[in-house]
């Protein structure tokens, strides 16, 4: 840990010409004290890092110093890549490794360059989770499945209370939930309950496998199979206008294409593809008084009690009592 340490600080000296040492301690999350030790240490190894007395100083390497140890290894250049991802990377565990082959990057850039991540991180942002979504850690079993993706092992996992041993290929994370695949199925790693890595042993990887692709036809795959219900609507013009933003995207495709030619009000009528009459019933008091369910008899049925309960909400209210019209005899 503390040659690592120790690396990282005079990557951070030469990728930034000098820091203080309170600017170091809090890059490399410890106390200034050990900073002091740590510049003693590379002293006496023969790194040249020279202190800068007074006001303003700080420590820097001497001029023209260049290290060696700016060459990236298998595992910092892979991190380096996904580092448009930072949680990502430290829910894999790869949070350190991604820090150091940045360093290192950042290093050997040439001095006009050096601004370069900065200017990048000030620039863009990738915010990968969904609106309103809960914070919560990230699954146990995602730092073995990804030392396992990396390293190609075989696991042995209890996935919703079945044993099974699988090829891992990739992870995959969506909306904030991690996905793990395989060559031919996708599973929740949220939904594993023990994983047991085989260090020992390498599975034979498909070099045509396409990960992005992969996970592109499952995943349109699996939602098209969720969509089991159909359901016959007329909508006005403003409905129309509206179905992109209240049917599912899979499912807008084929309701488009069943659309027949408005009638004489402008309506049209078309067949909505839903996962369940109750997911139905949600997306078809989205449209309002701009849809009218043909099909099935069930939904229109309720739909027609929403109305006539919102009718009852939202109409004049009841007069109160001795202030209704006025009495027989009286002007």
């Amino acid at each position: 840990m503390r040659a690592a340490r120790l690396m990282s600080l005079v990557l951070l000296l030469q990728s930034r010409g000098g820091m203080t040492a309170a600017e170091l301690a809090r890059e490399l999350e410890v106390s200034e004290r050990t900073v002091h030790r740590d510049v003693l240490a590379l002293s006496e190894a023969g790194i040249p890092v020279y202190a800068d007395r007074g006001r303003g100083g700080g420590y820097r390497l001497l001029d023209g110093y260049r290290t060696r140890l700016t060459g990236l290894d298998r595992a910092e250049a892979e991190a380096l890549f996904l580092s448009g991802v930072p949680e990502a990377l430290r829910e894999m565990g790869l949070g350190e490794v991604a820090a150091t082959a940045r360093l290192k990057a950042s290093a050997a850039l040439s001095p006009g360059l050096r601004d370069a991540p900065a200017t990048a991180a000030q620039r863009f942002h990738l915010d990968a989770p969904g609106w309103f979504a809960s914070e919560r850690p990230p699954p146990e079993p995602l730092a073995p499945l990804a030392r396992a993706v990396w390293g190609d092992h075989p696991v042995t996992a209890l996935y919703r209370g079945a044993e099974r041993t699988l090829e891992p290929y990739g992870l995959v994370l969506k909306a904030g939930v991690w996905y793990l695949a395989t060559r031919s199925a996708i599973y929740r790693v949220d939904r594993f309950s023990t994983v047991a890595v085989h260090a020992d042993r390498r599975f034979d990887r498909d070099r045509d496998f396409d990960l992005a692709a992969f996970w592109a036809g499952r995943a349109a795959e699996f939602t098209r199979s969720l969509l089991t219900t159909r359901v016959t609507v007329r909508l006005s013009p403003d409905g129309m206008r509206l179905l992109r933003h209240v049917a599912d995207p899979a499912a807008l495709g084929e309701a488009l294409a069943s659309a027949g030619e408005p009638d004489e009000q402008g309506w049209t009528t078309l067949v909505l593809p839903v996962e369940s009459p109750e997911v139905a019933y949600g997306q078809c008091l989205r449209f309002g008084p701009e849809a009218e369910v043909v099909d099935p008899p069930e939904l229109r049925s309720r739909l027609a009690e929403a109305a006539a309960r919102m009718s009852r909400l939202y109409g004049p209210p009841p007069a109160e009592p001795g202030r209704g019209r006025p009495s027989r005899g009286h002007p």
